[in-house]
Formats: structure tokens, C-alpha cells, sequence
């Protein structure tokens, strides 16, 4: 892949991360030309970080990769799996892995040496 078409942030282990991986996605989507993936990528992107901040360590990564579509991968140090729950209608969290299975065309976890990646894909505009 070119490197014009993959872009690398380090995020700070802690929950201002999310704030930072929307600035990253919202910059680099503009270079990309790609502002309209920009709320549907944000909003993955915060899932997946806030999920990493919850319930695993860093040091954290977010990748994305423009392709013939979009990925999106967060690395963590965790070998922790995530899984989708299913949030009671009175729960007040524990639907960000719904939320980003909704809005992605794929998603999943790839495991390393050193922790795992989650990623999701999503079509690029016509």
C-alpha cells in the first residue's frame, strides 16, 4: 500500500484519546478527500478507542488505510477479546461494538505478539 494511503497516530492511554483519534480522522479524511466518511468514522473510531480505555492498556495506535475501502484498526497491548453485549434497554452503556457492526461493511480483531488490533471497513463514496 502507498504510503500516501496509510496514516499513524499514537494516542495517550487515557480517555482523552478519543477526543484525539475524531481530531486525526477528521484531518486526515480532509487530505484524503474523503469528508463525507467523516461522522460514520468518527464515531467508529471513538467506540473502539473508548472500548481500549475501559477495558484493556495501551500503549495505544490507531491506523486508518485508504484502499478500495476504508479501514479503521485500534492496537492495544490486551489479549483480551472483544465481544458484542447485548445492553438491556435501561443500560446506559455496552453498545459500541453494536454501534461500529452497524456502520462498518466488516469488522473484527486481529491478535499479535504484543496485544491486538481491532478494525472495521467501510466503503469508500462513489
Amino acid at each position: 500500500m502507498p504510503d500516501g494511503d496509510v496514516a499513524s497516530f499514537g494516542l495517550p492511554d487515557d480517555p482523552r484519546a478519543a477526543g484525539e483519534a475524531r481530531r486525526h480522522v477528521r484531518e486526515q479524511l480532509t487530505l484524503w478527500g474523503l469528508p463525507d466518511l467523516g461522522m460514520t468514522t468518527e464515531l467508529v473510531v471513538s467506540e473502539l478507542v473508548g472500548n481500549v480505555i475501559r477495558h484493556a492498556s495501551g500503549p495505544l495506535r490507531m491506523r486508518l488505510l485508504r484502499g478500495t475501502s476504508l479501514i479503521c484498526e485500534v492496537y492495544d497491548s490486551s489479549p483480551t477479546t472483544p465481544r458484542i453485549r447485548r445492553a438491556a434497554s435501561t443500560d446506559e452503556g455496552g453498545r459500541g461494538l453494536q454501534l461500529v457492526a452497524a456502520v462498518s461493511r466488516r469488522w473484527g480483531t486481529r491478535f499479535l505478539p504484543d496485544g491486538k488490533c481491532i478494525w472495521s471497513e467501510q466503503p469508500l463514496p462513489a
